[in-house]
């Protein structure tokens, strides 16, 4: 029975690990066979399908169709518009002033993902999936205007033609939306996102999206990128770059994290607390636990909850007193006027405790 209740308590342990270090883009690319992972890694030319229907039927998708191709072609793809010619995958755009929702379930699996297909969006959006050998492959992705009613909107902005403003403005989010970046990692090209990543005059939030992206791919080539980009001037990058890293759970990463938890910024000191959380974990590195226990000493909940968080991943018996002394008091500390950063952090406390008595049981 005790052996029985010890495997149980394994399992349970390195499911919840499992569990932290799986990511979207991971979980995606489980359901392709070897052979199509192969295809998708190795697309180049591109079928672009764009089609912009309105109210009043389908309209010209030229515009549309050209920020789709100029932004394609940023990631150094071959994009075509012509299906006479030769091509490895068709990406397709459905743009729509009232959408017609298409594609997930109502709820669970890829519909719960982020920029999925809602469906009680009922007002303009654009639609993205794409096609290998004519299949639809199950990634799908949307972005919206910010109103729902093209023509309320329209009219309250005196621009006319509904239908054509609801298309302007869906091509202003094509524009900003990271659609490329979120579609090569499904495809695997990492290669491409690096590159983009230094291309001149790219934004910092697209520089975030990427080095997310980056992570999800578990790309060891990007490690020294990313590890540069813990000094980047814009915070989301250099958080972005922290949690990516830990994603990774590349060795090497343990030194710059630790630094980055040590000296950066309070916002940049939280993602780097998560990151080590997830690399000491994979790697069983307990030298992670003395600086964590002593990032423990602070003001800021946010950092101490993720702190919190990271010393149960590598359960050890040296984090469990000092947590124990922050979680006494606030099992006081109940009821609806409570700070939501406190809740987390009880949260988390519960669940670290649990994970160093669990752990020193099963030894």
């Amino acid at each position: 029975m005790n052996r029985l209740r010890r495997l149980t308590c394994v399992g349970l342990t390195l499911g919840m690990l499992l569990g932290f270090l799986t990511t979207e883009a991971f979980a995606r690319r489980e359901v392709f066979s070897p052979e199509q992972k192969a295809r998708l890694e190795k697309a180049d030319r591109l079928l672009i399908d764009v089609i912009a229907i309105t109210d009043q039927g389908t309209v010209d998708s030229g515009p549309l169709a050209e920020v789709v191709v100029r932004r394609m072609k940023e990631l150094g793809y071959t994009t075509l518009t012509d299906p006479a010619q030769a091509y490895d995958l068709v990406f397709n755009v459905k743009c729509e002033q009232s959408k017609s929702w298409e594609g997930t379930m109502a709820s669970g699996g890829d519909a719960d993902l982020p920029d999925s297909p809602s469906r009680v969006w009922k007002g303009p959006a654009c639609q993205f999936s794409y096609l290998l050998d004519g299949k639809k492959m199950g990634w799908r992705k949307e972005v919206r205007t910010n109103f729902q009613d093209a023509a309320l909107a329209s009219a309250e902005a005196k621009a006319g033609d509904p239908g054509a403003y609801a298309m302007s403005k869906l091509k202003d989010r094509l524009e900003e939306y990271s659609f490329p970046a979120l579609v090569t990692a499904e495809w695997g090209q990492d290669q491409r996102l690096l590159a983009l990543l230094d291309r001149p005059g790219i934004t910092a939030a697209r520089k975030a999206t990427i080095i997310t992206q980056l992570g999800d791919l578990f790309a060891i080539e990007a490690v020294p990128r990313l590890q540069a980009a813990l000094k980047d001037p814009d915070p989301n990058v250099a958080k972005a770059a922290a949690v990516a890293l830990g994603n990774i759970g590349h060795k090497e990463s343990i030194a710059t994290l630790l630094d980055a938890l040590k000296t950066g910024p309070p916002e940049l000191r939280v993602a780097a607390a998560k990151g080590l959380g997830q690399v000491g974990a994979l790697h069983g590195d307990t030298s992670i636990i003395p600086p964590l226990i002593e990032a423990l000493n602070t003001d800021d909940l946010a950092l101490k909850t993720e702190v919190v968080w990271a010393l149960g991943k590598l359960p050890d018996r040296r984090a469990y007193e000092p947590l124990f002394q922050i979680y006494k008091p606030l099992q006081r500390v109940s009821g609806p006027d409570t700070d939501p950063q406190i809740i987390k952090l009880k949260e988390a406390l519960n669940w670290s405790l649990k994970q160093i008595d669990t752990w020193e049981y099963i030894q």
